[in-house]
């Protein structure tokens, strides 16, 4: 008769019937068609980019070892600065309005009230609308002929050079980022709202805060993190701006490319049957590390506060 306390058979123990011992090497096996691509699609067109960047290859005409000829064109080419400026200042106008507006419309849209989904579902529209189809809408509402334009005319007013003036064309591109980048932004302050304690807004109300107060008190100190997340996706993405630029301008861009930006300029250069291919790769690697330490400069700054 067989006891319950029965040595288990020489061997170890078995598994349970049904279940399979797994190798080791299990996991990268279920990881390695994500790595493959990362790889092929990522570092190697990297490292490929930072290679060409010390040769002067054009498109179908390979050149040779430079140094460092390209980087060093880079401080004199007066194009490249006016591209730095523009995505300079692409930085400092988009990143605070998205860092605070898709804030307060979290705050709006957080009630629990009758509608409200729907309120939610436009504001997150322009998020999955493709940058292209929304690109060739605000350049018909802006063009010189445009529906903006005839609004104006038919109040009397004189027609505006939204799409020919570089200025007005590059502030144009900035507020198309702002709206089409307002509801993404706003489900991540959403996600954040709900961890905030109610606790905290209790206690502010029992002391007399009102909602500015609580606001200012509870709702920004909690969500500093966030904000912090949300500064550092949107500087990264407005220093990379190309698609909202590059569709608004079209054929009426600023005279001599005082519109463009860093990474139209990097198309500009290396595109068409003669593209200065290693002269653009240095331009690309240029934006690389601006864009790193752009990044590297929001975090440093937020472990400051922290200390």
């Amino acid at each position: 008769m067989k006891t319950a306390n029965a040595a288990p058979p020489r061997g170890g123990p078995t598994a349970p019937r049904g279940v399979r011992r797994h190798l080791p090497a299990s996991p990268w096996l279920f990881l390695a068609p994500g790595l493959l691509a990362v790889l092929a699609f990522g570092l190697a067109p990297f490292l490929l980019t930072v290679g060409n960047s010390f040769t002067d290859n054009r498109t179908l005409v390979p050149g040779g070892f430079v140094g460092l000829a390209n980087f060093r064109e880079l401080l004199h080419d007066e194009m490249f600065w006016t591209g730095l400026r523009n995505s300079a200042l692409y930085v400092l106008v988009t990143v605070p309005l998205l860092v605070v507006l898709p804030l307060l419309l979290a705050l709006l849209v957080q009630r629990h009230i009758p509608g409200i989904a729907f309120f939610r579902a436009a504001f997150y529209t322009p998020v999955v609308a493709s940058v292209v189809v929304v690109g060739l809408i605000w350049a018909w509402l802006l063009d010189d002929r445009g529906l903006v334009n005839g609004v104006l005319e038919a109040l009397g007013a004189s027609p505006v050079g939204f799409l020919s003036d570089p200025w007005l064309l590059l502030l144009s591109a900035m507020l198309l980022t702002v709206w089409k980048g307002l509801g993404y932004y706003m489900i991540i302050y959403l996600a954040a709202l709900a961890n905030v304690p109610r606790e905290l807004h209790e206690a502010a109300s029992v002391d007399g805060a009102g909602p500015v107060r609580r606001f200012r008190t509870v709702t920004v100190p909690a969500l500093r993190n966030t904000m912090v997340l949300v500064g550092a996706l949107s500087s990264v993405s407005a220093f990379k701006v190309f698609s909202e630029v590059y569709l608004l301008a079209g054929e009426n861009g600023g005279p001599a490319g005082e519109d463009t930006t860093l990474v139209q300029l990097v198309q500009q250069v290396g595109t068409g049957l003669n593209g200065r291919v290693g002269y653009a790769s240095a331009l690309s690697v240029v934006v690389f590390v601006l864009t790193l330490g752009l990044m590297l400069l929001v975090l440093r700054a937020n472990r400051k506060e922290d200390a």
